[in-house]
């Protein structure tokens, strides 16, 4: 880290400070990435803070750690979370290392529990209302989790949000019943397929000039 950061607290009585945002640091060497949590938690220490403990390791992660680990016989390289999703060492069709990117399975049955809940709230709402609601929530994820390779859990949560929909209209009334067939032209209408949005970081940042000559 070069330079110092100053931060200033306040320290009145009943005055909490918000939690810090969890950070991923990626190192070469063990070596290093041991003296840097060394010297990052004496640092933390000058102020009075610490790192949580059950949070906080080191993992062997990157193009050579499933080489490594596999020769000393530890298995995968393990997988971490952050900002929502699971980040695992994988591999792309033509072999070369990439960084799998998946919604993070607690995430996402959060959101399926919090959907089902506001459907039930909305039970009695008149299904052009209830698919505009389910429309924004799609939307919303796929602006959010549609990063590449990502597809088949947008599928996923797609399909789940389906089948929400369907058990809460059967709910609507005792003799209710929605055929598989209207349901999927309320999801036709309603749900719009999810897709990546978001590219990978060498395109979303590659350029051409006027010239067209490629920038990066």
């Amino acid at each position: 880290m070069s330079g110092d950061v100053h931060v200033r607290f306040c320290e009145r009585l009943g005055v909490q400070l918000p939690r810090a945002t969890h950070l991923v640091v990626g190192l070469e060497h063990r070596e290093e990435a041991e003296r840097f949590l060394a010297e990052l938690r004496e640092r933390f220490a000058q102020f009075g803070l610490t790192l949580h403990p059950d949070k906080t390791r080191l993992i062997e992660f990157g193009r050579q750690a499933d080489r490594h680990r596999r020769g000393r016989g530890d298995g995968k390289p393990e997988t971490f979370n952050f900002l929502g999703f699971t980040h695992t060492c994988s591999k792309t069709r033509k072999g070369r290392f990439t960084v799998l990117r998946q919604t993070m399975r607690r995430r996402w049955q959060a959101k399926l529990q919090a959907v089902n809940a506001e459907l039930r709230r909305r039970l009695h709402d008149p299904i052009p209302d209830q698919g505009a609601y389910l429309r924004s929530v799609i939307l919303g994820h796929t602006r959010y989790y549609g990063v590449p390779r990502n597809g088949p859990s947008l599928t996923a949560f797609h399909a789940a949000l389906g089948r929400l929909w369907r058990s809460t209209l059967m709910r609507r009334s005792q003799t209710a019943h929605v055929s598989w067939d209207r349901m999927r032209r309320l999801t036709a209408r309603w749900l719009p397929v999810p897709h990546i949005c978001h590219p990978y970081p060498n395109q979303r940042l590659a350029f051409f000039t006027q010239g067209k000559s490629r920038m990066r």
